[in-house]
């Protein structure tokens, strides 16, 4: 590139840099103003949440403190009532469905406001733990973190969404049509006798957050794997096992001959894993087993995927070990995948803006877990998951949630909605 003389060269050019930097300056404040005004917090849900911190504790502790696992009909009862208790003083409108085959009660409450938008929240009350560890490990609180069995996962979630919904009052927003607050009682267990319940509420709303428990980075969930078990049972002829073994077809060693071959389905490429944790051939040591059995935790990131696995379990089953067994395989869905797509990623994007506001940012994650969210997801509504309280160990006696991330994540949550209202 060729540059020509300047004809006339300046005689005193610091007037015209001094004037230049002046604008550059004046450019730099305006976008640091932009920048501010975009993450200004919302005061009033700010100082409602902020306010509402202690109530909120007080309230997961008598949450955690009561046994709700997935077949602890009192438990779940007692938890119920509290969760019902509250969103009566919010004015909502209750209905109760049973859970059939399962124990427990789930929970349909509606607030109705001034606008357009129907979005629905969700969260369980039941827990993986047994009846009498909340008496022999009550709730407690050290160095910053809340313990006691089910306090993330999720009454930390239904904690969040009862506070959410306070702020909401406190500062008299109704801009949303409708917002549904739906309670599962056996999400744990694959919300067998909830998932119509959860599918049919779901396609009456035009989002859903889901609200288990905030990831320990701070994470919300835009992706989950949909989960199913592999069954498979052989049968086989019973003999003597040292007189005449030859006589018998032997349906424990055909039963590990098929475990360890369909456990080749899985691909790691796509995320999809198979995993067999139980076999069964019972009887006596010197007794060729005449039955035996398997089953496999399998899970992919879409239902494409589900449905390679069970033509592939039963192609594969047809090669066996042991002549003159017989063998049955069988794909038993659970949830379904809940894939990323850009419906989610516009709610993820609207997340990360709000959390912005309070100077916070959040990871976003996929998860191999499966949750109510799935079920969602299968029916076509948009939906983001992990909007409860952050925290850890999640199934174990270690389970733990943050205290200091209660304000933000039920700013998060309050603001999401009040959002979402208005889209």
């Amino acid at each position: 590139m060729t540059f020509s003389k300047r004809p006339y060269p300046l005689k005193n050019p610091a007037p015209l840099r001094t004037a230049c930097q002046g604008v550059l300056l004046a450019c730099a404040l305006l976008a640091a103003a932009g920048n501010a005004m975009a993450q200004k917090p919302h005061q009033g849900a700010l100082d409602a949440a902020t306010q509402q911190k202690d109530e909120a504790l007080k309230l997961l502790e008598r949450l955690v403190n009561i046994d709700s696992g997935s077949a602890d009909t009192d438990g779940l009862a007692k938890v119920r009532e509290i969760a019902v208790e509250e969103l009566r003083k919010l004015g909502a409108r209750i209905e109760t469905f049973p859970a059939e085959p399962h124990p427990g009660t789930n929970v349909v409450a509606t607030l109705t406001g001034q606008g357009t938008k129907k979005i629905l929240i969700l969260a369980h009350i039941d827990t993986v733990f047994k009846e009498g560890t909340a008496t022999a490990k009550p709730f407690y609180i050290k160095d910053g973190r809340a313990y006691g069995p089910g306090v993330m996962d999720n009454k930390g979630g239904v904690v969040a969404g009862l506070q959410a919904l306070k702020v909401l009052q406190k500062i008299g927003f109704k801009d949303y049509g409708q917002i549904t607050f739906l309670i599962d009682t056996n999400e744990e267990v694959g919300s067998v006798g909830t998932s119509a319940l959860i599918e049919r509420v779901a396609k009456q709303h035009d989002v859903a957050l889901n609200l288990e428990p905030g990831r320990p980075a701070d994470g919300l969930v835009v992706e989950r794997k949909g989960s199913a078990t592999a069954l498979v049972e052989v049968k086989g002829v019973a003999a003597h096992a040292g007189v005449a073994p030859e006589a018998g077809r032997n349906a424990a060693m055909e039963v590990a001959h098929q475990v360890l071959q369909l456990s080749k389905t899985a691909d790691a490429a796509k995320k999809t894993t198979v995993n067999f944790t139980m076999l069964t051939a019972n009887g006596p040591t010197n007794v060729i087993p005449a039955t035996a059995s398997a089953k496999g935790d399998v899970r992919a990131a879409t239902p494409d995927e589900l449905d390679r696995v069970e033509k592939d379990l039963v192609r594969i089953s047809q090669n066996k070990l042991i002549p003159e067994t017989e063998v049955r395989v069988r794909l038993v869905r659970g949830l379904p995948p809940m894939p990323r797509s850009p419906a989610s990623d516009k709610l993820v994007a609207m997340a990360e803006g709000i959390y912005a506001e309070i100077g916070k940012k959040l990871t976003i994650e996929s998860s191999g877990g499966a949750a109510d969210a799935s079920l969602v997801a299968g029916v076509g509504i948009p939906v983001l998951d992990g909007f409860g309280i952050v925290g850890g160990g999640i199934h174990t006696p270690e389970e733990y949630a943050e205290v200091e991330s209660v304000v933000p994540r039920v700013y998060l949550l309050s603001r999401m909605l009040m959002d979402l209202s208005a889209k």
